[in-house]
């Protein structure tokens, strides 16, 4: 639901991650542990060409699982993440502080 506006602002393409399961072709994919369990997500092989820029959108950042994992993937397929664009932080849960290196940029905290 953010994925699409931000892409369509900046003139980009988007590529989902999904649950795994969900995509039709070959995916790489990462497993990440939740605060209840574990979950894998997944991006299809073709996604986009190495050496791609790619923002990572989301709408929680909380313990920085999905995040971690996405970034997983996203080096997988030689690609270089510039920066996350999150909706809403959960401060508390401290999430942010696993990405020292990479730009967060979240709407509410």
């Amino acid at each position: 639901m953010l994925g699409a506006p931000i892409a369509i602002t900046l003139n980009a393409g988007l590529v989902l991650a999904r649950k795994q399961g969900k995509l039709p072709r070959s995916t790489y994919e990462q497993s990440y542990d939740l605060e209840y369990g574990q979950a894998t997500l997944e991006i299809h092989r073709d996604a986009f060409p190495e050496n791609s820029r790619v923002l990572i959108v989301d709408d929680v950042l909380a313990t920085g699982g999905t995040i971690d994992a996405v970034l997983k993937i996203v080096e997988k397929m030689q690609g270089k993440a510039v920066g996350v664009a999150i909706l809403s932080e959960i401060t508390s849960l401290n999430g942010r502080s696993k990405f020292a290196k990479l730009k967060i940029q979240s709407l509410i905290t």
